[in-house]
């Protein structure tokens, strides 16, 4: 609910700048001019008056009388300035340049009601029939209607696109959405019941939020006071945000300003209050015995308000005088303020609604299944080292040309750490090559061109058998070596055991290197400059 508190609202009275005499009965509609320098009236005296704002003065030669006195008046004046329209028992439209007069037949009823849209072209009235009728402006003619209504109409709204419009029903118990176009109902609320009386004044109805809401004084009981201002969904028409509240005695009249920033409201109360639109905020309320309806200038520095003299006389139900029309400054503080509330309001909407706020929210996080795998088969017949490699998985590295120079210390964080094999006991490596081999007797002026073959040292596990000198450890081209462990029923190659040539070399044992020095070629019945390996 909006805040009501004396700091949060100014109660003072309202001090008129000019006032307007002439009508002699209760004034139910105004309309400025685009300009703002002229005005018409409509009264329930039967009269219709145009004012000259720089005077204070009615302008004799335009007043328009109707047949019927003590019927309701309603007036437009449209946006172009071109058109005004009165309706009472009969719905004229005067084009204001020409003076060209035009009655519009068709209404059954008297007209309650009316409105023009806002690019001039099309009129909506309201009547006492229950039906809603649009007509062409400048033909005159009718196009879409009458919409048939489940009660008498209070008010009419053209959406600012002229595709919907908004009816409130006598009584304020009623609210209805048709579609120009279509000319179907597209949401109502409220029922036929009916108070059998009625407040003298009827307040207009607004469209907000882009055509996306209606702004309405409305009674959701049987009590004809409605004494609360809600904002209602268009296209579901529930109330939304927060309503307007304050008010202890029904709305006579409302204005709301062409930015949407404020909001004016007149009471049987005797009170005028002004709201911040956006935020519902109470920013004043004012005194003012007796108030009717009120209306905003078209630059917003003027609030006119209708009001009244009450008379007592005791043989007479209570009655009222000397109707005025009162028009004042619009306090300069109280508007800038609820346009600082506007503006800050809409940054924040924006900000919220911007594709940068939108980039930083987070998706949403999805669980994940989580997918149980089967533990590896293990062979058990499988050398250890194997069983390993599929329990741990490890990644094997891609082999390493041997004729391509590399720093024996470069190699994969990601491999397994170096190791001696089981029967290395000494290693050692060929200048500019990343191999690992016995010392020879062959001269390092003529290093081997093929891959060295890596022989653990022959006393560690090859027995020597009587009669063989200890064999000589040669480099071996990798072509032959292979070809001779085939010969000789090697086992194949373990996929799954990891290469030795894969693995950096171990420290070099420094007695094994002095065994391997002691190693020396011997010619004999293997002879020649080839080894053998005897078994």
């Amino acid at each position: 609910m909006a805040s009501t508190s004396k700091a949060a609202a100014k109660k003072s009275i309202l001090t008129p700048s000019m006032t307007l005499k002439g009508h002699e009965y209760w004034i139910g509609s105004m309309s400025y001019f685009p300009d703002g320098q002229q005005m018409i009236s409509g009264s329930n005296d039967n009269t219709a008056r145009r004012w000259d704002l720089k005077t204070g003065k009615e302008i004799e030669e335009w007043r328009d009388v109707f047949r019927d006195v003590g019927t309701e008046m309603a007036v437009a004046v449209s946006s172009d300035g071109r058109w005004v329209v009165t309706g009472n028992a009969e719905l004229k439209v005067f084009e204001v340049k020409t003076g060209v007069v035009k009655n519009l037949q068709g209404q059954s009823g008297r007209i309650t009601c009316i409105d023009i849209s806002e690019d001039n072209t099309l009129l909506a009235s309201g009547s006492w029939d229950s039906t809603v009728r649009i007509w062409n402006l400048e033909t005159g003619k009718l196009v879409a209607g009458p919409f048939m209504c489940i009660k008498s109409v209070g008010a009419v709204r053209f959406s600012t696109d002229s595709i919907k419009l908004a009816v409130e029903l006598w009584a304020r118990k009623g609210l209805e959405v048709w579609d120009v176009q279509s000319q179907k109902l597209d949401k109502r609320i409220g029922n036929r019941f009916d108070s059998g009386w009625s407040p003298v004044l009827f307040p207009p109805i607004f469209w907000t939020n882009k055509n996306k809401n209606i702004l309405a004084a409305f009674s959701f009981t049987e009590d004809v006071n409605a004494k609360t201002i809600y904002e209602f969904d268009a296209s579901t028409l529930e109330t939304v945000e927060t309503s307007f509240e304050g008010h202890t005695d029904f709305v006579n009249g409302l204005a709301l300003s062409f930015d949407g920033a404020l909001l004016a409201s007149s009471s049987s109360d005797d009170t005028i209050k002004l709201w911040a639109f956006e935020s519902r905020q109470l920013l004043a309320s004012f005194d003012v015995p007796h108030s009717g309806i009120l209306i905003l200038s078209p630059d917003l520095r003027k609030l006119a308000y209708t009001t009244s003299t009450k008379l007592s006389n005791p043989t007479l139900p209570t009655t009222f005088q000397d109707f005025r029309i009162c028009i004042c400054d619009t306090p300069s503080d109280i508007l800038a303020q609820a346009r600082t509330i506007a503006r800050k309001k809409r940054a924040l909407g924006d900000l919220l609604n911007s594709d940068a706020t939108r980039g930083r929210r987070r998706p949403p996080i999805h669980a994940i299944p989580i997918v149980q795998r089967p533990p590896p088969t293990i062979d058990p017949q499988q050398p250890i080292f194997g069983r390993l490699t599929k329990l741990l998985r490890f990644s094997h590295t891609k082999p390493v040309h041997h004729d391509q120079p590399r720093d024996p210390l470069d190699f994969s964080a990601t491999a397994p750490l170096p190791r001696p094999l089981l029967g290395h006991t000494s290693t050692h490596m060929h200048s500019g090559e990343n191999s690992r081999s016995l010392p020879t007797t062959r001269s390092s002026a003529n290093p081997p061109t093929k891959f060295a073959a890596r022989i653990p040292h022959p006393s560690s596990w090859w027995p020597v058998r009587g009669g063989h000198t200890q064999p000589r450890i040669a480099d071996v081209p990798l072509a032959q070596a292979k070809e001779h462990n085939a010969a000789a029923g090697a086992p194949k190659k373990d996929e799954d055991i990891v290469p030795d040539e894969y693995l950096d070399p171990p420290s070099p044992n420094p007695d094994s290197q002095q065994q391997a020095t002691a190693v020396q070629s011997a010619s004999g019945e293997h002879g020649g400059d080839r080894s053998c390996f005897c078994f």
